[in-house]
């Protein structure tokens, strides 16, 4: 657990340490990079406490666009304001992009090839297992949670059991169970 006061934390030396972290952070997430960003802001150059990634990835989850942009134009713009923001989107962005039109052209040649088709289904099963982990690792953080750890793993059980498995749409769970629990916190926080 990481206590030092904001300050006093390691944080990206200029917006080049923050372009180059945030591009070797994308070029680690094949098919979803939030256990990867999670163990580098968190646990490497510990930029973020759990509680702050946490809340941060929450934010970042219900902005429109991708999650782990979204938390790259944050963790950005916290320490470098719009130029940090830029340099980290950047970072995120630029050599992905190259890469995913090069596989573009690849995978047009070759997608007909049953064993492409068992190596993505195979990356898939990979990518869920790494969300799974990093949300158990990510679970002792929910005890300094204003709701507490057991209200929070029941509001994401509903919230699996409403997407997962009875399909329901995301914005509708998002203003449900999302409106739910910012009404429960203000209860909670209110004086």
């Amino acid at each position: 657990m990481n206590s030092l006061p904001a300050q006093d934390r390691p944080q990206p030396k200029s917006l080049t340490d923050l372009f180059v972290s945030f591009t070797l952070l994308a070029l680690q997430g094949f098919g979803g990079v939030l256990a990867v960003v999670q163990r580098e802001l968190v646990e490497k150059k510990r930029w973020m406490t759990r509680e702050e990634f946490i809340e941060d990835w929450a934010v970042a989850q219900i902005m429109p666009g991708p999650n782990v942009v979204n938390l790259s134009l944050m963790v950005g713009g916290r320490y470098f304001g719009l130029k940090g923001a830029m340099a980290a989107l950047a970072g995120m962005l630029t050599v992905p992009l190259l890469l995913v039109l090069l596989l573009a052209l690849v995978h047009a040649q070759f997608a007909d090839h049953p064993g492409v088709a068992g190596a993505l289904r195979g990356m898939a099963a990979v990518a869920a297992g790494l969300i799974a982990a990093t949300g158990l690792r990510l679970y002792g953080a929910l005890q300094n949670n204003v709701l507490g750890a057991r209200l929070c793993v029941a509001l994401g059980l509903l919230t699996f059991a409403a997407i997962a498995l009875l399909r329901l749409p995301l914005a509708y769970v998002l203003l449900g169970l999302g409106g739910l629990a910012c009404v429960l916190v203000f209860r909670r926080l209110k004086p």
